[in-house]
């Protein structure tokens, strides 16, 4: 990043050329560099760093050990935090593209863009930013999604997502699809609570390799329901869970591909790549079995990936 000389550092941080030569005195921060000159040129990462902890620390002996601790470059979470705070989604969109410069796409929304929605959720009194946060992250990710290469591998994920439409798990869940598709996969995101009968109709045309529940909204009986049209259709393709989704405790017999979308996605890969998936079998084209599925009782999951 470029540097600022003096005058316009301080102006930036609110205070005179002579309390920001003092603080380099007494502290080293922010630590400027020399120009051939002999001129102090301000580095703008510290700044911007040093000008949100003053914010919120309001000390500066404590701004400048938040600051340090943080480390943070223009593209960092709480950067992108101060954008929403601000309705500023022009900045928000600058942030991410500063990010992509330095980092893959999987990295920026692993790093950047969930890290700032964690801390923007659960704040009192700051419904209106969370909820701008959401809706900006969301458009993101899709428009992500539809520049994302197409698919290099034969292999179909059919992802169930039982989160709220609009918080902060479904844009994970949206993170695993971006990731996968990225990855190479064919993959299709739908809600937990279809009707079996629409369930049936996606499975026998993406031909699912893997099932991935995500969410963790999701009953045990509609689990059950859903394991139970995939059989019926004839798939011997394997359940997976993503982000401990399932709603049971302790043991279970559903892998989980992790908690975050590029281990996920790894995880997948490796039991594709090693065989431990079996191949899928779809049975003859009939709605016999979307009829049994959406009358039937609940159902123990049973698997096709060798562990």
């Amino acid at each position: 990043m470029s540097g600022i000389r003096t005058n316009a550092a301080a102006e930036l941080l609110g205070v005179s050329p002579n309390t920001l030569r003092s603080w380099e005195r007494r502290f080293g921060y922010p630590k400027p560099r020399r120009t051939q000159g002999g001129h102090r040129q301000y580095d703008l990462t510290q700044l911007e760093a040093l000008r949100r902890a003053l914010l919120e620390t309001h000390n500066i002996s404590s701004a400048i050990e938040v600051a340090r601790q943080r480390g943070e470059g223009p593209s960092s979470p709480s950067r992108l935090l101060d954008a929403f705070d601000h309705f500023d989604e022009a900045l928000a969109d600058r942030i991410l593209e500063e990010s992509l410069a330095v980092r893959s796409v999987e990295r920026t929304v692993e790093e950047v863009l969930l890290p700032a929605i964690e801390m923007a959720s659960g704040r009192e009194g700051r419904e209106a930013e969370i909820e701008l946060a959401l809706r900006w992250a969301t458009g993101w990710l899709h428009a992500a999604r539809r520049v994302a290469p197409p698919a290099s591998r034969s292999q179909g994920v059919l992802i169930f997502d039982s989160s709220d439409r609009l918080d902060l798990e479904s844009l994970h869940v949206q993170g695993l699809e971006l990731s996968l598709r990225r990855a190479g996969f064919r993959t299709l995101l739908l809600a937990f609570d279809l009707p079996p009968e629409r369930v049936v109709r996606a499975m026998r045309s993406l031909e699912p390799t893997a099932y991935v529940f995500c969410g963790g909204e999701a009953t045990l009986e509609v689990v059950g329901r859903l394991v139970y049209t995939v059989r019926q259709v004839g798939s011997a393709a394997p359940v997976f869970e993503y982000r401990e989704s399932m709603p049971v405790t302790g043991d279970h017999a559903i892998p989980s591909l992790g908690s975050t979308p590029t281990e996920a996605a790894e995880r997948l890969k490796a039991y594709v790549d090693s065989g431990r998936i079996e191949p899928v079998v779809t049975v003859p084209e009939s709605e016999k079995a979307a009829e049994a599925a959406a009358e039937a009782p609940d159902t123990a999951v049973r698997l096709a990936a060798r562990r």
